[in-house]
């Protein structure tokens, strides 16, 4: 798990990308962060651009799922 904080409006947010993606090698990732209220998901080749919300409970839901995958 790599952690960074990021610079602009979401610098309080602390994003986490997986271990296993590798941007050299063009196998790219999303990143995810704890925000008030919820989950924020963005891709990570473009994290200026827009996120995905999710509530605390539907995260909790879908990570069993992506985990299998």
């Amino acid at each position: 798990m790599i952690r960074k904080r990021v610079a602009g409006h979401d610098a309080e947010l602390m994003w986490f990308k997986s271990g296993h993606s590798d941007s050299s090698s063009g196998i790219e990732c999303v990143e995810v962060a704890a925000a008030p209220g919820g989950v924020l998901v963005r891709d990570s080749k473009g994290a200026s651009g827009p996120r995905l919300g999710f509530t605390r409970t539907a995260w909790a839901d879908f990570v069993p799922y992506a985990i299998k995958s």
